[in-house]
């Protein structure tokens, strides 16, 4: 690869002491963060509290606020991953070099303007800190001015090409149990899923019912469901890996244990016992595929605004009736975790329940046999292998057994319960399709002559797939930190929020530059990089828009800052 004639060996690329001035940078950033959660507190409090209408007026502000918190724990899980990988030996070059960048990029971007997307810059200013003096220092200076520099993204891309064969760019820090796991589901994924994934997105068609079979069979469906239910008993941070593998390959095929995954977090944690009993085996065989049923139309992420109502009868069971909507894999399933009111003198969260809702799960000519129960698909860009459904309940049945932990009224609380290792999960699966968009647009750029040479020999081409493997990184280890908490009984919402928050945007630029590298044949459907890109918007809209998730995380700061 030419580099016009830079000198890019390893001292002149790599800084010197970079741990030490990594180290350094991040302490003045937690200042930073500390005068801007002040500033911000003070502009959206009233008489001493912070008040909701306030943070609503100040809402760029606010969210700002949850985007800056997620780049400083950002920085702080990338020192920590170098540091652990120094320790034990494998800090090597391409590891250097995803950590200088990182730090490089970020810290120029709290500096001078984090991208919460493409059209909203977050400054400073905006959230009332004009004394940028904190960054004033020798180790942030060196790595502002040096980090992320042109030879160094030429360089890690120049070490890609050399290690294609390796899964990830870089190491992880996982340890070598879970690295044999994204091994075996990246093999699946290569041989079983990638080769065909294209053609049922064109086609809009279902995942074969023969690879949720076989993902049965390798347990994905029991991952983490404790061993004495018939799971596996596993760490949410194997989910992740699995994740990530499966939805590089597809993220439809990367989502169908989402489904399992968030209906037993449910049962465990609100279920009795009868229920799991009954529940937990069915789901990690998958011999009972679940539905999450609770959006309803024109509510979105109000949920509590819902009025799809259970009224109970005589003998103790329900009879459901009205709309939801966004249904995933619904006709193909036994059992919906269906949110419903039932009180009816409520219109908040306060009165609703959760049911494990049984159906008959459907064909292609009749999708929704049940009684009582009709549905229709919703044509969507991307995320088609398992289909979107509205659906119509009029008195359906539900067994009096089934109302989730036995009581009414604990629906919302039940739900909330589950919403960390879902964010985790979907963080997981945006790393996944972002690696997939890094696949193809690195493969293309090898490929495709311009001008004499691979468009990979461009700057502006190295580059974008250097930033993509350096955020990906990023994104990779305030993931596994969020996982990490979670197994360790730890609270983790914020955490996992900003994991999804920033996967997912991590997700949408990679597919995006992929696209872009792709240059007129990523607008052509044949091509595998148009339908990542449909797959990738996705990400920043379910398990909570990325406006609500910053919502939900600036009001956890500013909270704590009481």
């Amino acid at each position: 690869m030419a580099h016009d004639g830079q000198d890019l060996s390893l001292g002149s690329v790599i800084l010197p002491d970079l741990l030490d001035l990594t180290g350094a940078a991040i302490a003045p950033v937690e200042t930073l963060f500390a005068a801007a959660r002040t500033a911000v507190r003070d502009r959206v409090s009233e008489g001493g509290r912070v008040s909701g209408a306030l943070i609503e007026q100040h809402q760029f502000a606010a969210h700002g606020l949850a985007w800056l918190a997620t780049y400083v724990e950002s920085l702080r899980q990338m020192q920590n991953w170098a540091n652990r990988l120094r320790e034990q030996g494998d800090f090597g070059e391409v590891e250097q070099l995803l950590h200088q960048i990182a730090f490089g990029e970020y810290l120029a971007q709290v500096k001078g303007g984090i991208l919460m997307n493409q059209g909203e810059i977050l400054r400073l200013a905006d959230m009332g800190v004009t004394d940028l003096s904190p960054l004033d220092t020798d180790a942030i200076d060196t790595l502002l001015a040096q980090a992320n520099s042109t030879a160094a993204r030429t360089r890690l891309v120049e070490l890609m090409e050399e290690r294609s064969a390796e899964i990830t760019v870089g190491k992880t820090g996982l340890d070598e149990e879970l690295e044999m796991i994204r091994e075996q589901f990246r093999r699946y994924a290569v041989d079983k899923v990638e080769p065909y994934a294209h053609e049922w997105h064109l086609k809009d068609e279902l995942i074969p019912m023969e690879v949720i079979e076989e993902l049965a069979e390798m347990g994905v469906f029991g991952l983490t469901i404790p061993e004495e239910y018939g799971g596996l008993g596993l760490s949410k941070a194997s989910m992740c890996v699995v994740s990530e593998e499966l939805s590089r390959g597809y993220i439809g095929v990367g989502s169908l244990g989402t489904r399992s995954e968030i209906a037993a977090e449910l049962i465990i944690a609100g279920g009795t016992e009868e229920q799991k009993q009954k529940w937990l085996p069915a789901f990690a065989s998958g011999e009972k595929l679940p539905t999450a049923v609770f959006t309803e139309p024109n509510t979105g992420s109000d949920l509590g605004s819902l009025r799809t109502r259970a009224v109970k009868d005589e003998n103790g069971d329900y009879k459901v009736t009205g709309n939801k909507t966004w249904i995933t894999h619904a006709a193909r399933t036994h059992v919906m975790t269906l949110l419903a009111r039932t009180d009816p003198a409520t219109s908040d969260y306060k009165g609703l329940s959760m049911f494990l809702a049984e159906k008959t799960p459907g064909t292609d000519e009749h999708p929704f046999p049940t009684e009582g129960m009709t549905g229709g698909e919703i044509e969507v860009l991307g995320y088609r292998g398992m289909k979107e459904y509205e659906l119509g309940f009029d008195n359906f049945h539900v067994k009096g057994e089934n109302l989730l932990g036995g009581e009414e009224g604990k629906g919302f609380k039940q739900l909330m319960e589950t919403f960390e290792s879902a964010r985790i999960q979907t963080a997981a699966r945006a790393i996944g399709v972002a690696q997939a968009a890094l696949d193809v647009g690195m493969k293309y750029a090898q490929d495709r002559k311009q001008f004499g040479k691979s468009l990979i020999a461009f700057p502006r081409v190295s580059g974008k797939l250097a930033m993509m493997a350096v955020e990906i990184m990023i994104a990779r280890q305030l993931t596994y930190f969020s996982a990490w908490e979670k197994d360790h009984g730890r609270r983790c919402d914020l955490e996992a929020g900003m994991a999804k928050l920033l996967g997912a945007r991590v997700a949408w630029a990679a597919a995006d530059n992929a696209l872009q590298i792709h240059g007129g044949n990523g607008f052509a459907l044949e091509y595998t990089v148009s339908r990542i890109l449909c797959d990738a918007r996705i990400l920043n809209i379910f398990e909570g828009a990325a406006e609500i998730q910053a919502q939900v995380i600036a009001r956890r700061l500013l909270a704590d800052a009481n």
